[in-house]
């Protein structure tokens, strides 16, 4: 019980990462099936344009 109580600081920073970890690859997965893009921008601009689209084409 001793090493517990000597190391609750660096448990409690580890929950809190491994939280934080969790719920962005949540956040990720969500937009994905939304169809938004990671880059958070539509793709009106982007020089990759046509590569998504091939994959996009290739699903329908």
């Amino acid at each position: 019980m001793n090493w517990f109580a000597d190391n609750i600081g660096t448990i409690v920073v580890l929950l809190i990462l491994i939280l934080v970890v969790i719920l962005i690859i949540v956040r990720m997965i969500r937009n994905h099936k939304q169809g938004k893009t990671s880059c958070g921008c539509g793709c009106e601009h982007c020089a990759m344009k046509k590569k998504c689209s091939e994959k996009d084409e290739d699903k329908n």
